[in-house]
């Protein structure tokens, strides 16, 4: 269009850069100028816009031929400058529901702590009290998978059981017994892995580690409860390091350093004096600082790893000239010591003073001849001589090694026949048995939850502990499963059994194997082992004071205190108790099956708490970690319950006995319990306790899900439910979980309609039943729908079962009827939901929407415009879990305000996807250029005539039903001043005084119609409604469903018509839509 056509009212052309072409416009509007627009009142059409030296005008040509003299003439309008500012239409609210582009980056960055100030960030107070404050140290580099998780757990997973009694659980039970050991923890610890692995992955695990996980996942309790057992086995763990160090110092490395004590008892005495001297050494090492225990732990990895490769060398090198030799008397094995260390005397020549022969038949005391003595008989019956302890894997030791050889206390090893140890027998020191190996074995595969106490550590947690852990279990399972079999296929099955190395003079069995020297294992044993036990000195007070800070356990409470550098002292102290509690039973066998019990049972809670959230499906339940599935989660929890009895069911009990203390300690001091009246009261008892417990509080952000009353229009002739698919549409939103109203509202007196209701509420409960919507209807008779439909708002559900989100349809056609009625319900209604902080769902073109036989595939597209509690990113999450909308994906976009950073903003709306665990396409859109154009300027001057119009409308309608009313009591009235008056002229009066006094000359509304300037805010906010709308249309026209915020209703109700308008221009084009509007509370985290 030339610019030449444009003029104002003087004749002036309206040349110069700008307009439509130019791509400068408006951005307010003022007064307009006069001019002589024709006796016809419609609306005009906008052509373009310009700015003439800095003023502003829009252009107006007639809409059709007739309006004006021509159709070149045109109407020129002066535009002030008005505020530059987008998104007007959800702009006061914004200090409530801020904009996403302004706290993208805050959500994505978010961790939950309290942000330090740095020096100078405080730009108040004394300057010289700047100067005192201490710089905080830059934050730490954060860990990847392999040094954050991998190496850690490695760490934590071998340990004492390896070295110092694998080779025994081997030889004792054979290989194939063994194996089947090893396989079953090594499960257990696989199913846990991963059921760890879905949780950690759930949002960011704080301190506490899996006390944290399954107190979130179970609740107080049953996290009270597992917590305490998990403490118990991390504080008893560091007995069991400290007493295998003390073992392997005493036995293997200083055995000269053994303290001279009564014969009985010696040895374990012996450890506990030691042990207790290493503990008081650790203890004061842990006190001084974490920072100094951190140290020691990449010492104690090294070691680990160097002694493993050293181990497995050592296999592959093993020969019989290498390894130890020991004395066989047949198939017994004889004590190097009983030798005095002379493998010389291992024989039986009768003339040889010194050798088994005058020990076995002429020293006998308690034989009157050599014939009464059996072990004389057994010596001269079989063969005497030294043989490779360690013959290596082509000696076929292999086959021998398979089956089990359990021995009673007291019985030498191999047999089951009682020992004498003077006469060389090595004694079995315990009663050994498939059940016991699985208690004392156990322990050697825990530690693998290392990694989910270091997520703050790990740069990108979800991915780190989910590989990390796994991997570190499959790795070590994979070694435990190699070295079992390499061990029974390199040694002699009679070494294996010697649990101490007598036959070998006190010497270690993995030691021996190893290359190139014994002594490597031995002192890589022996500081790993130191290190293990300081970790778990160091985590164990963590995981109580974590405990205490929750203050679920009230008499815990004074454990939650840290001293002013953040160590936690008192939980310490208590540790340390516990730990020497467990030194004094100085006795790894013994104590390993403690251990294995309180493991077991936390492990089976981890795999519980896995289980129960997949099959609740709760809305918080969304892990990263993808590879899981309950049933696998149940056969876990299976698993360990068998294990804990099989280890010892003396030791599951009690540990199940703690456990249930502890949950009904907290039950008891949480909340008041209704124990019923027996079995008659049972089923209402337990559902008072529920809307009780319900009744405690609003529930907490991981456990929200949408409880939904729907607002169902009946149709005016029959009274059966209008929009249907309102119910199959919340059946997909909600699968069945959670709470479901339906609710309705029929106009007019309760007595009349009361049966009408009971029928309504039976139809509606049919249908109901025939879309799968699990719930409950209600109908009420009021006087008006809209104080019905508060009532239903209001009064819906029972305590603390009641909706948090209501759901209602869009008004279709109501700008078609005149009776405001049709709008001011929906509006009035979205009020009293907003006054009540509930969340609003509305939907329109409910008609269009997928029916529950349907499979949709496509996406579902999020506009994502303010952050109002994050409902709008639960809702598709939900529909994706139904069959319905299972294999749509979801978009997620949001909106680029000037001087926005595009590209940040996409980072940081990705990075809390990921917190969130959503899968979600991410797009940011850059709004069109911020100058009104004359489409928007056309269309909110329609929006404010057609207001007028309709205004004009129902005013004239309602005094013309008035009318009859008043003409009546004109009458009585005048009847009574003059009863001769005649009743015909005096209607023909009163017709003129209501009708003809009141109406406005046509021609005279004509012109305060076109005299309508539309409102800046309006066009501001049209203008917002119309750049959306476009490119919610260009980039989501295939979406199966588009989810968008619903702006806030007006505070008036001037302003009805114009906020439906709005709403109108901004879905137009559109298929299916759901406006989602949160009710003022965060509803979705990125926490487990």
């Amino acid at each position: 269009m030339s610019a030449s056509l444009f003029s104002d009212k003087e004749g002036r052309k309206l040349d110069g850069g700008g307009g439509a072409e130019g791509g400068s416009g408006a951005a307010g509007f003022g007064n307009f100028v006069t001019v002589n627009y024709g006796s016809t009142p419609r609306a005009p059409t906008i052509v373009d816009t310009r700015l003439v030296n800095g003023d502003g005008y829009i252009a107006v040509r007639g809409s059709s031929p007739g309006i004006m003299e021509s159709d070149k003439d045109v109407l020129v309008v002066d535009v002030p400058d008005v505020p530059d500012k987008e998104m007007a239409l959800y702009e006061e609210e914004s200090h409530q529901r801020p904009f996403v582009s302004n706290i993208i980056s805050r959500l994505a960055n978010y961790d939950g702590g309290v942000v330090p100030q740095f020096e100078g960030d405080d730009d108040d107070g004394d300057p010289k009290d700047k100067k005192k404050k201490k710089k905080l140290p830059p934050k730490s580099t954060k860990l990847g998978m392999m040094m954050g998780v991998f190496f850690p757990c490695i760490q934590n997973i071998f340990g004492i059981i390896l070295f110092i009694r694998f080779a025994w659980v081997v030889g004792t039970a054979g290989w194939l017994q063994a194996l089947g050991i090893v396989v079953l923890c090594c499960v257990c610890a696989i199913i846990t892995s991963v059921s760890m692995s879905a949780i950690a992955t759930n949002g960011i695990v704080a301190g506490g580690g899996s006390y944290f996980m399954i107190s979130r996942a179970l609740g107080p309790e049953f996290g009270g409860a597992v917590g305490v057992l998990f403490y118990l086995g991390t504080a008893v763990s560091s007995s069991l390091y400290i007493v295998g160090a003390v073992e392997i110092f005493l036995k293997y490395m200083v055995p000269a350093a053994v303290i001279p004590l009564p014969e009985s008892g010696i040895t374990f005495n012996n450890y506990r004096i030691y042990g207790t001297v290493l503990f008081i050494i650790m203890f004061i090492w842990v006190l001084i600082g974490v920072r100094f225990v951190s140290k020691v732990s990449v010492l104690a990895l090294f070691c680990v790893i160097l002694s493993i490769i050293c181990i497995y060398i050592g296999f592959f090198v093993a020969h019989p000239g290498r390894g130890p030799k020991i004395c066989y008397v047949g198939d017994r094995l004889i004590s190097k010591a009983f030798l005095e260390n002379d493998l010389t005397r291992c024989n039986k020549e009768e003339n040889d003073t010194k050798n088994l022969y005058q020990t076995f038949c002429i020293s006998n005391a308690t034989a009157k001849t050599v014939s009464e003595n059996p072990d004389c008989d057994y010596l001269k019956a079989n063969n005497v001589g030294t043989q490779p302890g360690i013959p290596g894997l082509p000696s076929g030791v292999f086959y021998r090694n398979t089956y089990s050889k359990y021995s009673d206390h007291g019985d030498r090893i191999g047999f089951r026949e009682p020992g004498n140890a003077t006469r060389g027998d090595i004694i079995s020191d315990i009663t050994s048995s498939f059940v016991v190996l699985i208690g004392i074995v156990f322990p050697a595969v825990t530690g693998f939850m290392s990694g989910s106490n270091r997520s703050g550590d790990l740069s990108d947690p979800q991915k780190s502990i989910p590989a990390g852990t796994i991997g570190a279990v499959l790795t070590t399972s994979l070694m435990y499963i190699t070295c079992l079999l390499l061990i029974a296929g390199s040694v002699e099955g009679q070494l294996l059994r010697d649990k101490f190395g007598e036959s070998m003079g006190g010497g270690l069995i993995l030691a021996q194997l190893a290359w190139p020297n014994e002594w490597v294992v031995i002192i890589g044993a022996f500081l790993s082992t130191c290190g293990a036990a300081l970790q778990s000195l160091v985590g164990a007070p963590r995981l109580l004071q974590a405990i205490a800070a929750d203050g679920v356990i009230p008499f815990l409470n004074v454990f939650a205190v840290n001293n002013k550098n953040g160590e936690p002292i008192r939980a310490l102290l208590l540790t340390g108790i516990i730990a020497e509690a467990g030194i004094l039973i100085a006795n790894i066998d013994n104590i390993a099956p403690i251990i294995s019990e309180f493991f077991l049972m936390c492990y089976g809670f981890v795999n519980l708490a896995c289980a129960l959230q997949t099959i609740l499906k709760t809305p918080n339940w969304r892990p990263r970690f993808r590879f899981y599935h309950w049933t696998v989660s149940l056969l876990g929890v299976s698993l360990c319950l068998v294990l804990m009895f099989l280890t010892g069911w003396y030791y599951a009990i009690v540990a199940i006995l703690i456990a249930a203390g502890i949950y009904k300690y907290i039950e008891y001091k949480g909340a008041e319990k209704e124990w019923g009246d027996g079995l008659r009261g049972l089923a209402m008892s337990a559902a008072r306790y529920a809307l009780l417990r319900l009744e405690e509080g609003p529930p907490h952000v991981k456990n929200w899900r949408p409880q939904i009353l729907i607002l169902l229009k009946l149709k005016g002739d029959t009274l059966e439910p209008k929009y249907r698919k309102m119910l199959t549409f919340s059946s997909q939103l909600k699968e069945g979980k959670g709470l479901t109203l339906v609710g309705s509202v029929i106009e007019g007196d309760y007595a009349e309609k009361y049966a009408s209701a009971l029928a309504v509420k039976q139809t509606i409960s049919a249908v109901m039943k025939k879309e799968r919507t699990q719930g409950f209807s209600e109908v009420i008779v009021a006087d008006n729908m809209i104080q019905g439909l508060c009532y239903l708002i209001q009064g819906s559900g029972v305590g603390g079962l009641t909706h948090n989100t209501v759901m209602l349809g869009w008004p279709h056609g109501w700008r078609h009827c005149e009776d405001e009625k049709s709008y001011r319900v929906f509006l009035d209604t979205l009020r009293n939901i907003n006054n009540g902080q509930l969340a609003a769902l509305v939907a329109k073109g409910i008609d269009q929407f997928p029916e529950n036989t349907d499979r949709l595939m496509g996406t579902i597209d999020i506009w994502w415009i303010v952050h109002d509690g994050g409902l709008l990113m639960l809702l598709p999450f939900l529909l994706t879990q139904h069959k319905v909308w299972k294999l749509c994906t979801m978009r997620i976009f949001t909106v680029a305000q000037l001087d926005d950073n595009v590209e940040q903003i996409k980072q940081d709306l990705q990075t809390f996807l990921y917190h969130l665990r959503l899968r979600a396409e991410v797009s940011v859109v850059p709004l069109p250029d911020n100058a009104i154009r004359a489409y928007t300027y056309e269309r909110a001057l329609i929006m404010e005539q057609r207001t007028a119009m309709m205004k004009d409308l129902r005013l004239k309608k309602r005094k013309f039903k008035a009318m009859p009313q008043e003409i009546v009591d004109s009458n009585a009235a005048s009847a009574s001043a003059s009863p001769e008056i005649d009743a015909t002229n005096h209607l023909s009066d009163g017709w003129s005084q209501v009708d003809i006094s009141e109406e406005k000359d046509g021609d005279e509304f004509n012109e305060e119609l076109l005299s309508i300037k539309p409102d800046k805010q309006n066009i501001r906010r049209m203008h917002t409604a119309v750049r959306l709308n476009e490119v919610i249309v260009e980039k989501s026209h295939d979406a199966r469903l588009v989810i968008l915020n619903l702006p806030g209703p007006p505070k008036s109700a001037a302003g009805d018509e114009n906020y439906m308008e709005y709403l109108e221009v901004l879905t137009e084009g559109i298929e299916r839509v759901l406006m989602v509007r949160g009710g003022g509370r965060e509803v979705i985290t990125i926490y487990s």
